[in-house]
Protein backbone atom coordinates (compact mmCIF):
# COMPACT_ATOMS: atom_id res chain seq x y z
CA UNK A 1 0.00 0.00 0.00
CA UNK A 2 1.09 3.60 -0.63
CA UNK A 3 2.49 5.22 2.51
CA UNK A 4 4.56 8.34 2.97
CA UNK A 5 4.58 8.65 6.76
CA UNK A 6 5.24 5.39 8.61
CA UNK A 7 5.13 4.40 12.25
CA UNK A 8 7.50 1.45 12.68
CA UNK A 9 6.99 -0.72 15.77
CA UNK A 10 9.91 -2.89 16.84
CA UNK A 11 9.84 -5.35 19.70
CA UNK A 12 12.54 -4.97 22.32
CA UNK A 13 13.52 -8.56 21.67
CA UNK A 14 14.28 -7.59 18.07
CA UNK A 15 17.12 -5.40 19.31
CA UNK A 16 18.60 -8.30 21.26
CA UNK A 17 19.01 -10.58 18.26
CA UNK A 18 20.02 -14.11 19.14
CA UNK A 19 21.20 -13.01 22.59
CA UNK A 20 17.55 -12.52 23.65
CA UNK A 21 18.59 -9.85 26.16
CA UNK A 22 20.12 -6.39 25.95
CA UNK A 23 21.38 -5.12 22.59
CA UNK A 24 22.87 -6.80 19.55
CA UNK A 25 24.73 -4.16 17.57
CA UNK A 26 24.68 -6.06 14.28
CA UNK A 27 20.91 -6.48 14.46
CA UNK A 28 20.26 -2.82 15.29
CA UNK A 29 22.63 -1.59 12.58
CA UNK A 30 20.83 -3.75 10.05
CA UNK A 31 17.53 -2.14 11.02
CA UNK A 32 19.16 1.31 10.88
CA UNK A 33 20.49 0.71 7.37
CA UNK A 34 17.07 -0.44 6.18
CA UNK A 35 15.38 2.59 7.70
CA UNK A 36 17.95 4.86 6.06
CA UNK A 37 17.22 3.37 2.65
CA UNK A 38 13.52 4.06 3.26
CA UNK A 39 14.14 7.64 4.45
CA UNK A 40 16.42 8.24 1.45
CA UNK A 41 13.41 7.64 -0.84
CA UNK A 42 11.63 10.58 0.81
CA UNK A 43 9.45 8.62 3.21
CA UNK A 44 9.04 9.73 6.83
CA UNK A 45 9.68 7.23 9.64
CA UNK A 46 8.78 7.36 13.32
CA UNK A 47 9.60 4.46 15.64
CA UNK A 48 8.24 2.87 18.80
CA UNK A 49 10.31 0.18 20.52
CA UNK A 50 9.14 -2.24 23.20
CA UNK A 51 11.14 -2.99 26.32
CA UNK A 52 10.98 -6.77 26.46
CA UNK A 53 14.73 -7.23 26.04
CA UNK A 54 15.12 -5.75 29.52
CA UNK A 55 11.82 -6.06 31.34
CA UNK A 56 8.57 -7.96 30.94
CA UNK A 57 5.90 -7.34 33.56
CA UNK A 58 6.22 -7.97 37.25
CA UNK A 59 9.08 -10.08 38.54
CA UNK A 60 6.80 -11.42 41.29
CA UNK A 61 3.21 -11.13 42.49
CA UNK A 62 4.50 -9.04 45.38
CA UNK A 63 5.49 -6.23 43.03
CA UNK A 64 3.13 -3.35 42.41
CA UNK A 65 1.84 -3.35 38.81
CA UNK A 66 2.24 0.41 38.49
CA UNK A 67 5.92 0.26 39.49
CA UNK A 68 6.53 -2.68 37.18
CA UNK A 69 5.00 -0.80 34.25
CA UNK A 70 7.08 2.28 35.07
CA UNK A 71 10.23 0.16 34.86
CA UNK A 72 9.00 -1.08 31.48
CA UNK A 73 8.55 2.50 30.29
CA UNK A 74 12.14 3.31 31.26
CA UNK A 75 13.31 0.17 29.44
CA UNK A 76 11.81 1.58 26.23
CA UNK A 77 13.67 4.85 26.82
CA UNK A 78 16.97 2.96 27.11
CA UNK A 79 16.20 1.10 23.90
CA UNK A 80 15.44 4.29 22.01
CA UNK A 81 18.60 6.02 23.26
CA UNK A 82 20.69 3.10 22.01
CA UNK A 83 18.86 2.69 18.71
CA UNK A 84 18.89 6.43 18.00
CA UNK A 85 22.64 6.52 18.48
CA UNK A 86 23.15 3.52 16.19
CA UNK A 87 20.94 5.20 13.59
CA UNK A 88 23.18 8.26 13.69
CA UNK A 89 26.20 6.11 12.78
CA UNK A 90 24.61 5.33 9.40
CA UNK A 91 23.93 9.00 8.70
CA UNK A 92 20.40 9.49 10.01
CA UNK A 93 19.27 12.44 12.08
CA UNK A 94 17.25 11.34 15.09
CA UNK A 95 15.42 12.66 18.10
CA UNK A 96 13.72 10.98 21.06
CA UNK A 97 10.41 12.12 22.52
CA UNK A 98 8.76 10.94 25.73
CA UNK A 99 5.40 11.70 27.39
CA UNK A 100 7.28 12.64 30.58
CA UNK A 101 10.35 14.75 31.34
CA UNK A 102 13.70 12.93 31.27
CA UNK A 103 15.93 15.92 32.04
CA UNK A 104 18.20 16.52 29.01
CA UNK A 105 18.07 12.90 27.81
CA UNK A 106 14.87 13.20 25.74
CA UNK A 107 12.41 15.94 24.85
CA UNK A 108 8.76 16.16 25.82
CA UNK A 109 6.40 14.97 23.08
CA UNK A 110 4.90 17.71 20.96
CA UNK A 111 2.96 16.79 17.84
CA UNK A 112 3.93 19.88 15.85
CA UNK A 113 7.63 19.46 16.64
CA UNK A 114 7.47 15.74 15.82
CA UNK A 115 5.79 16.31 12.46
CA UNK A 116 8.23 19.09 11.55
CA UNK A 117 11.15 16.79 12.38
CA UNK A 118 9.68 14.03 10.20
CA UNK A 119 9.22 16.47 7.34
CA UNK A 120 12.91 17.35 7.70
CA UNK A 121 13.89 13.69 7.26
CA UNK A 122 14.61 13.07 10.95
CA UNK A 123 13.70 9.71 12.45
CA UNK A 124 11.60 10.36 15.55
CA UNK A 125 11.62 7.80 18.37
CA UNK A 126 8.61 7.75 20.69
CA UNK A 127 9.81 6.27 23.99
CA UNK A 128 8.14 5.77 27.37
CA UNK A 129 4.86 4.32 26.13
CA UNK A 130 1.96 6.69 26.76
CA UNK A 131 3.40 7.61 30.16
CA UNK A 132 0.84 5.68 32.20
CA UNK A 133 0.70 2.11 33.55
CA UNK A 134 -1.70 -0.55 32.29
CA UNK A 135 -1.07 0.41 28.66
CA UNK A 136 1.31 -1.51 26.40
CA UNK A 137 3.63 -0.22 23.71
CA UNK A 138 0.98 -1.47 21.26
CA UNK A 139 -1.21 1.34 22.57
CA UNK A 140 1.64 3.84 22.27
CA UNK A 141 2.22 2.68 18.69
CA UNK A 142 -1.38 3.14 17.58
CA UNK A 143 -1.85 6.37 19.53
CA UNK A 144 1.31 7.98 18.17
CA UNK A 145 0.47 6.86 14.63
CA UNK A 146 -2.93 8.53 14.92
CA UNK A 147 -1.53 11.71 16.48
CA UNK A 148 1.13 12.27 13.80
CA UNK A 149 -1.31 11.27 11.03
CA UNK A 150 0.76 8.29 9.87
CA UNK A 151 -0.45 6.41 6.82
CA UNK A 152 0.27 2.97 8.24
CA UNK A 153 1.80 1.10 11.16
CA UNK A 154 4.58 -1.32 10.26
CA UNK A 155 5.00 -3.95 12.95
CA UNK A 156 8.13 -6.10 12.85
CA UNK A 157 7.58 -9.33 14.75
CA UNK A 158 9.36 -12.60 15.37
CA UNK A 159 6.56 -14.22 13.34
CA UNK A 160 5.87 -13.31 9.71
CA UNK A 161 2.16 -12.49 9.94
CA UNK A 162 -1.18 -13.40 11.46
CA UNK A 163 -2.15 -17.07 11.56
CA UNK A 164 -5.40 -18.82 12.43
CA UNK A 165 -3.48 -20.81 15.06
CA UNK A 166 0.02 -20.93 16.49
CA UNK A 167 2.38 -22.03 13.68
CA UNK A 168 4.91 -23.16 16.28
CA UNK A 169 2.55 -25.88 17.47
CA UNK A 170 0.42 -26.38 14.36
CA UNK A 171 2.36 -27.04 11.13
CA UNK A 172 -0.90 -26.63 9.18
CA UNK A 173 -1.61 -23.15 10.53
CA UNK A 174 -2.91 -20.81 7.82
CA UNK A 175 -1.45 -17.34 7.38
CA UNK A 176 -3.75 -14.50 6.44
CA UNK A 177 -2.56 -12.22 3.63
CA UNK A 178 -5.24 -9.61 4.38
CA UNK A 179 -7.78 -9.25 7.16
CA UNK A 180 -9.85 -6.64 8.95
CA UNK A 181 -8.96 -5.10 12.30
CA UNK A 182 -12.49 -6.07 13.34
CA UNK A 183 -11.44 -9.72 13.00
CA UNK A 184 -8.57 -9.11 15.43
CA UNK A 185 -11.04 -7.62 17.89
CA UNK A 186 -13.87 -10.14 17.43
CA UNK A 187 -11.62 -13.20 17.51
CA UNK A 188 -9.26 -11.78 20.14
CA UNK A 189 -6.32 -13.04 18.11
CA UNK A 190 -3.75 -11.40 20.39
CA UNK A 191 -1.68 -9.91 17.56
CA UNK A 192 -1.88 -6.62 19.41
CA UNK A 193 -3.71 -6.00 22.67
CA UNK A 194 -7.47 -5.57 22.41
CA UNK A 195 -7.65 -1.91 23.46
CA UNK A 196 -5.04 -0.96 20.84
CA UNK A 197 -6.88 -2.90 18.12
CA UNK A 198 -10.13 -1.12 18.96
CA UNK A 199 -8.39 2.27 18.84
CA UNK A 200 -6.87 1.44 15.45
CA UNK A 201 -10.22 0.23 14.13
CA UNK A 202 -12.11 3.32 15.32
CA UNK A 203 -9.50 5.64 13.77
CA UNK A 204 -9.01 3.69 10.53
CA UNK A 205 -5.31 3.04 11.09
CA UNK A 206 -4.09 0.12 8.95
CA UNK A 207 -1.28 -2.15 10.08
CA UNK A 208 1.24 -4.32 8.27
CA UNK A 209 2.67 -7.23 10.27
CA UNK A 210 5.81 -8.91 8.99
CA UNK A 211 8.76 -11.01 10.11
CA UNK A 212 11.51 -8.60 11.12
CA UNK A 213 14.20 -11.28 10.88
CA UNK A 214 13.64 -11.80 7.16
CA UNK A 215 16.28 -10.21 4.95
CA UNK A 216 15.49 -6.56 4.15
CA UNK A 217 12.02 -7.04 5.62
CA UNK A 218 11.43 -3.34 6.35
CA UNK A 219 12.46 -2.27 2.85
CA UNK A 220 10.39 -5.02 1.26
CA UNK A 221 7.33 -3.99 3.25
CA UNK A 222 7.54 -0.52 1.73
CA UNK A 223 8.45 -1.47 -1.84
CA UNK A 224 5.63 -3.78 -2.85
CA UNK A 225 7.35 -7.02 -1.81
CA UNK A 226 5.39 -7.35 1.42
CA UNK A 227 4.54 -10.94 2.30
CA UNK A 228 3.20 -10.53 5.83
CA UNK A 229 -0.38 -9.72 6.84
CA UNK A 230 -2.10 -6.45 5.94
CA UNK A 231 -4.72 -5.54 8.54
CA UNK A 232 -7.23 -3.05 7.20
CA UNK A 233 -9.06 -0.81 9.64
Amino acid sequence: MEANRILLKLSGEALAGEKHHGFDEKTVLNVAEQVKSVVDTGKQVAIVIGGGNFWRGRTSENMDRVKADQIGMLATVMNCIYAADMFRTVGLKTRIMTPFICANVTELFNKDVAVEALENSEVVFFAGGIGHPYFSTDMATVLMAIEICADVVLSGKAIDGVYDSDPKTNPNAKKYDTMQMKDIVDQKLGVIDLASAVLAMENHMPMMLFGLNEENSIVKAMTGQFNGTLILA
